[in-house]
């Protein structure tokens, strides 16, 4: 997290000091450095070269200025709802630009993302290829779409991220490709363009994805003896970061691996949707110690972020790294470092040594990615701002949610 350097004893972000963040936007309160996100992008960007592309997966972080930072950047984006399609347009993406994944489109999302005009479809099923079928043919317009196959690949991740197994949701199965490709080219209104897979999130090493890629590649010849051609192989996102002790390895190393086995293949574009990649890092969750607390068992730091604010640790037992923003003299505990929802699960790290006292400002860091976007009202808790820091600039870009905001859209009934 290069953005977010100690200077004078103070942890900054870009060229503003985290407290100075805090005292302005209150906590917990999300925190994102526009260069970071720039850079993040472009190391994808500059291992990319044409016709090869990326596509920021906008479930990681769907921040419409963030989104509006990639747009200016030339991002294409990858998206698994219509929301999120209209969030990209919003934020000055293109149509062309965006990829359809998702396992369970509506017809109402296929019909709204035909009327933009995106530029393609991750077609999950062989009921979701003739849906998509249909509804073009009723338009009158022509649907792209590329076939995500499950490639069964084990990626050695946390399984509620694994993807790309037979048990997983996710995908056609490698066996049933080739007569959906068939089907397809029958179907009425479609153009097909590509191959996708996805075999996972948050993974460290690159041998899994050439697995997935020579699986893809027989297909892509198969399917070519049978005059079906593709332009191109979405290799999906899911290139880890450093959350502890993780070492993925570089982005460029990473690309460069999979470019070198498409050299015998220079019909064929690499696609890939990184979206973790760009924005955990980018990121930290700021929240301030209310209390501190021991049972005479174990020591418990109380903050006022929860595991609504920042589900991951209590969903995937995921760890980010927590320090204070002003280490000062308090004594160090080692405990858990907890939150106001009334969970047992309630926790944003376990067992953890840090020197902290009641007032002191937190960072939980790596927290850019999947973590306002999962976060919720539960316990009627209002959902924090997020804040965008450019240089010495910084922008609220969500304002805190009110307690208006908690409840709207519910209504009550008449009395008696």
């Amino acid at each position: 997290m290069s953005e977010f350097q100690e200077l004078n004893g103070v942890l900054h972000v870009e060229d503003i000091s985290l407290e100075a963040i805090a005292d302005r936007y209150q906590t917990p309160c999300y925190v994102y450095s526009k260069q970071a996100v720039v850079n993040h992008w472009q190391a994808f960007a500059d291992a990319l070269p044409q016709p090869h592309r990326a596509f920021y997966a906008v479930k990681a972080n769907s921040n419409l200025a963030v989104l509006q930072v990639l747009a200016e950047q030339g991002a294409g984006f990858d998206v698994v709802s219509g929301g999120e399609i209209a969030r990209v347009l919003r934020a000055g993406g293109q149509a062309t630009d965006i990829v359809f994944s998702g396992v369970a489109k509506s017809e109402a999302e296929i019909r709204y993302a035909l009327e933009v005009g995106i530029g393609q479809f991750n077609v999950e099923s062989a009921a979701e290829l003739q849906r998509i079928s249909a509804i073009a043919a009723q338009m009158q317009c022509v649907a792209r779409i590329s076939l995500r196959v499950n490639p069964d690949v084990d990626a050695k991740t946390h399984p509620y991220i694994a993807t790309g197994l037979e048990d997983n949701k996710f995908g056609i199965p490698m066996a049933e490709a080739v007569a959906t490709y068939q089907q397809a080219t029958v179907l009425p209104n479609l153009e097909i363009v590509g191959a996708d897979c996805h075999i996972g999130s948050q993974l460290t090493e690159t041998q899994p994805f050439l697995d997935a890629l020579e699986r893809m590649l027989a297909l892509v010849d198969e399917l070519a003896s049978l005059d079906i051609h593709i332009r191109h192989i979405d290799m999906g996102g899911g290139l880890g970061v450093t959350y502890q002790n993780e070492q993925p390895p570089a982005v460029a190393e990473y690309i460069q691996a999979l470019l070198q086995r498409l050299q015998a293949y220079p019909h064929i574009a690499l696609f890939l949707e990184p979206g973790r990649a760009i924005v955990a890092n980018a990121g930290v969750l700021l929240t301030r110690v209310e209390y501190l607390k021991s049972n005479g068992f174990k020591h418990f730091v109380m903050v006022d972020a929860g595991m609504n604010d920042l589900l991951r640790p209590s969903l995937y037992q995921a760890h980010h790294e927590i320090v204070n923003v002003r280490p000062g003299t308090a004594p160090t505990v080692t405990g858990d470092i907890v939150g106001p929802v009334c969970e047992t699960g309630d926790f944003l790290g376990q067992q953890r040594e840090i020197a902290a006292q009641a007032g002191d400002l937190l960072a939980v860091k790596s927290a850019g990615a999947y973590g306002f976007v999962m976060s919720s009202n539960y316990n009627s808790r209002p959902r924090p701002p997020e804040v965008l820091v450019s240089g010495s600039d910084s922008y609220l870009v969500r304002a805190r949610e009110t307690m208006d905001d908690v409840w709207r859209g519910e209504t009550l009934v008449p009395k008696g």
